[in-house]
């Protein structure tokens, strides 16, 4: 399956970042859903032409599980760029569909010194000082630059105290972390946390921040939307940060921008208020 390539004028005016899961693409694929993405498109293609809009997937899915997600909605178009591994890997896609790592990207990652042996010492420092388990999401295998566990909710009276100790022992050996509820809709368990470590001055935020740098474009003409999380960060680095209807409870407690449409539908509505 062939995908075209949202259509591009060279240095761009505006950004607009997309969470994948649950937000550009809805895993249940029911038809309504489907129509709205199929019109999102595109309406999408229509307005980067004329606005000159550049368009990423900023996303926790690698790049292999993005192509098995497309062809499974038979979707039509690729983005600009596809941040992948929640930011670890900086993809930018040509007119014809080539795929080329961003390589100041790439170096900055490489520097950063993270390891998998330094996130494995400090899962084992969380087991046996603090009896906090860790549990690998062997399903979607551990990335290069990116880890992934979870934590099940055994005792809802530690949980507070176990991410905060996480978190300032993530702080303390060097590793950067997100954490957030995990979403059953996007094939995560139910009463467990999403724990994912990867390397300082990466993820969602920082990717947002090193494209807005990298093109000049203007802070008053990002665009973001997200349904998690995990997406918070990303949304308050831009003017307009939008969780979408259909976003998790976690999330609408973080941000209150939200639109009246859940996936597409509420993306596009949005977009035709500014374009």
């Amino acid at each position: 399956m062939t995908f075209k390539v949202y259509h591009s004028n060279g240095n761009p005016d505006y950004l607009m970042i997309f969470d994948f899961d649950e937000t550009y693409y809805p895993h249940e694929l029911q038809g309504w859903q489907l129509k709205d993405l199929y019109e999102l498109e595109e309406y999408l293609d229509r307005i980067v032409h004329k606005k000159n809009i550049r368009i990423g997937w900023v996303t926790g899915s690698s790049l292999a599980d993005i192509h098995k997600k497309m062809r499974a909605a038979r979707m039509n178009y690729l983005p600009h760029f596809i941040a992948s591994n929640l930011g670890t890997e900086l993809w930018e896609i040509n007119p014809k569909g080539e795929f080329h790592q961003n390589q100041e990207w790439r170096k900055r990652i490489k520097r950063s010194g993270f390891s998998h042996r330094v996130v494995e010492d400090f899962i084992n420092d969380l087991r046996q000082l603090y009896g906090i388990q860790l549990q690998k999401q062997t399903q979607f295998g551990q990335q290069s630059f990116k880890m992934n566990y979870y934590y099940f909710i055994e005792d809802s009276a530690r949980v507070k105290y176990d991410l905060d100790i996480i978190k300032q022992l993530a702080r303390n050996s060097g590793i950067n972390f997100n954490i957030n509820r995990c979403n059953p809709l996007a094939g995560d368990p139910v009463n467990a946390f999403d724990v994912d470590f990867i390397p300082q001055n990466t993820g969602k935020r920082a990717v947002v921040y090193f494209v807005i740098k990298q093109f000049s474009i203007s802070v008053e003409n990002t665009f973001a939307f997200g349904d998690s999380g995990n997406d918070i960060e990303m949304l308050k680095a831009v003017k307009h940060g939008y969780l979408l209807q259909n976003a998790t409870e976690e999330a609408k407690q973080l941000h209150d921008t939200i639109t009246a449409d859940p996936y597409a539908k509420g993306i596009q509505n949005v977009c035709r208020i500014f374009f």
